[in-house]
């Protein structure tokens, strides 16, 4: 597993505030933005999110490479296939 504070971070995204299904709406339209292999940062406070994202890009091919607890809320890193 890659060290989650040190990546290489394409795209980050603030969905902090929003409840869920909102995180997840907001990564789905971002992804595009990045290209294959790189990873997109995704900042929540909601915890569904910690569910729905890794499932979400697990079911499109991207790699969901961990989250990270902060300070109210968490970092969720996922790579695209």
């Amino acid at each position: 597993m890659e060290d989650l504070n040190n990546l290489k971070i394409a795209e980050t995204v603030d969905a902090r505030g929003t409840a869920c299904p909102g995180p997840l709406l907001v990564a789905k339209k971002s992804i595009v933005n990045i290209q294959s292999g790189e990873i997109m940062e995704v900042l929540s406070s909601d915890e569904g999110t910690k569910r729905d994202i890794p499932k979400w890009a697990e079911k499109k091919g991207h790699q969901f490479l961990g989250f990270v607890d902060d300070s109210g809320y968490f970092k969720i890193y996922i790579k695209k296939k």
